[in-house]
């Protein structure tokens, strides 16, 4: 029997972590301001997106934790390796836009170690096959 991945559930702890603030905080701080400046149409395409982005974070710190419990999904590592390629590809934005806007976007600073802990675990995963 594999062991627990301990970079998994510190990703996943992490990714829940994100998800909490993106649902809560996120929606007090960014999301309730633009939609009341918006029209209705417009503001409801916001919201969808928002959550959107929400049931993704939600979802992949569940896949996460299981995997580094060493539940269900452990032996599906493409879609583990998605994960981490998908919080690494989610920093881009706001670096990005950090330069361009020339002010500072912290987000990216919640998606790099979950996407680099993932990916250490991958090399931990097939160290250990």
């Amino acid at each position: 029997m594999k062991s627990k991945n301990a970079y998994w559930i510190i990703a996943g702890i992490l990714n829940l972590f994100t998800f909490i603030l993106h649902l809560i905080g996120g929606q007090i701080e960014l999301v309730n301001p633009m939609v009341e400046s918006l029209k209705l149409d417009v503001s409801s395409q916001l919201v969808g997106a928002w959550h959107m982005v929400t049931i993704i974070l939600f979802v992949t710190s569940y896949i996460l934790l299981l995997a580094g419990f060493n539940k269900k999904y452990t032996y599906n590592i493409e879609l583990i390796k998605w994960i981490g390629y998908l919080n690494l590809l989610f920093c881009f934005p706001f670096i990005i836009g950090s330069f361009y806007y020339g002010i500072f976007l912290t987000q990216w600073i919640l998606f790099l170690p979950i996407g680099l802990l993932t990916v250490v675990g991958l090399k931990k995963t097939n160290a250990n096959a």
